[in-house]
């Protein structure tokens, strides 16, 4: 029975040393990257406000090409969904909202994960205008969240800039050239 107190003790002493760490470790991220696309901004405006164009060039599709999806709404306007479930851990399930558009400026898209943890983030694509004879468009593709105490504990073993920077990445990579070879 002694040795039973003391684990008992032990796991109490365990959770509760996690607990207190998990009050200094940030609950909040965003992940952010930028391409230039040689295109008019409102032709990459144009493109990437739909949400069935995501299936082109966002890397999570290509991940489980049995990715069972569907969408409701308008598709390019605010309250669209596109919904998803896979049984791929790195895909899970969730839906991604339109919240809003400015025109030729940025979208807002809210991510409600279920699968395989219950989230919700946000997700913006911004486009910016350069000065070029041709049109050039800088796009940005924004992640962000926040975890709530105690779960954000895990931001100690997670980087969310080493997770989603490279599929990020790799998703502008794959809409540029998608973009730029349309004549």
């Amino acid at each position: 029975m002694k040795f039973l107190k003391k684990i008992f003790v032990l796991l109490i002493t365990l959770v509760g040393f996690v607990l207190i760490i998990a009050l200094f470790v940030k609950k909040d991220y965003n992940v952010s990257r930028s391409i230039e696309i040689n295109r008019v901004t409102s032709e990459v405006f144009d493109y990437i406000s739909y949400l069935k164009n995501q299936e082109s060039f966002a890397v999570w599709q290509s991940k489980d090409p049995n990715v069972k999806t569907s969408y409701t709404g308008e598709d390019g306007t605010e309250g669209a969904i596109y919904k998803w479930d896979s049984d791929v851990e790195d895909v899970g399930a969730g839906e991604q909202e339109i919240m809003k558009i400015d025109k030729n400026e940025r979208i807002e898209f809210e991510l409600r994960f279920t699968r395989p943890m219950e989230m919700t983030g946000q997700a913006f694509f911004t486009t910016e205008e350069l000065d070029s004879p041709e049109g050039k468009t800088k796009l940005t593709w924004s992640i962000e969240g926040s975890t709530p105490w105690p779960w954000n504990i895990f931001f100690l073993f997670r980087d969310m800039e080493n997770e989603l920077g490279p599929e990020l990445e790799q998703g502008l990579d794959n809409l540029k050239k998608i973009l730029e070879s349309r004549v």
